[in-house]
């Protein structure tokens, strides 16, 4: 199983609990840095705000599964990130 589906199947639940849904994971490598995006949205606009709440919803949990063996840096954002 991917280390997206994994993650997945982790975190969805406690995300649509706290009334967002869960988009996308996307686990990417750029240099020697690993990056953990986690897509999020929900009814109306997402703010910066939703993603540190869902970051902090979400990072215990990564944390303590210990799926990803490298050093990697959690990227909560919307589907909007990058542009319109």
């Amino acid at each position: 199983m991917r280390i997206e589906d994994q993650v997945r199947d982790l975190i969805e639940d406690i995300i649509v609990k706290n009334d967002y849904k869960l988009d996308d994971v996307l686990y990417t490598k750029e240099g020697n840095m690993y990056n953990l995006a986690v897509v999020i949205d929900k009814e109306g606009y997402i703010d910066v705000e939703d993603c540190v709440k869902v970051s902090n919803l979400i990072n215990p949990i990564l944390d303590k599964a210990n799926l990803i063996e490298d050093s990697y840096v959690l990227d909560v954002c919307s589907r909007e990130k990058g542009g319109e």
